[in-house]
């Protein structure tokens, strides 16, 4: 293993990074040990075990830029459902539509674009809902939350020392 969970000050997941930044920011005073792996790392004048998990010792504010217009964003904030027939499709199977016909002047924005399948978008064709007889089941809007945040690993399995850090809004049964 050479990548490190980086954890908030909160304990909140924020990226996974490598192990020398891990420990360029561990002698730098930034970031406490949370979790180890096994292996040694050794250097002339020490030996530390890899860190698996590290926790900033600072909070780390996320910018509240405005959210980026997306394919994905856009299936995020709709929950992956079409928002004519109310389905939930796999990514593959989604398309987007423009509420407001772009032949009739709709703009691709926030406020005028909604997930789609590909039928209801074949259905809906260049009109508007209400002459498809299609109800929009929410009306578009621009987010102001990110729909989603994402950490992608790499991995076929998540090192059992992050487990506890990533499930963290699961609540466990007994």
């Amino acid at each position: 293993m050479e990548q490190v969970l980086l954890l908030n000050i909160s304990y909140e997941p924020l990226k996974v990074i490598n192990w020398k930044k891990a420990i360029t920011m561990l002698c730098l005073g930034k970031v406490e040990v949370i979790e180890e792996y096994t292996q040694d790392i050794h250097s002339i004048s020490f030996t530390v075990k890899m860190p698996s998990v590290v926790r900033l010792l600072s909070m780390v504010k996320r910018v509240k830029n405005p959210v980026k217009f997306s394919r994905q964003n856009i299936y995020a904030r709709d929950r992956y459902k079409c928002q004519y027939c109310g389905k939930r499709f796999p990514c593959e199977e989604l398309t987007y539509d423009h509420v407001l016909p772009k032949s009739r002047g709709g703009r691709t924005e926030w406020e005028n674009i909604v997930t789609c399948c590909m039928d209801c978008n074949r259905k809906k064709g260049g009109r508007m809902p209400h002459e498809a007889s299609m109800n929009l089941i929410r009306r578009p809007f621009q987010p102001d939350w990110v729909p989603s945040i994402r950490i992608t690993i790499g991995f076929k399995e998540v090192p059992q020392s992050w487990r506890d850090y990533l499930y963290w809004h699961i609540e466990l049964v007994e």
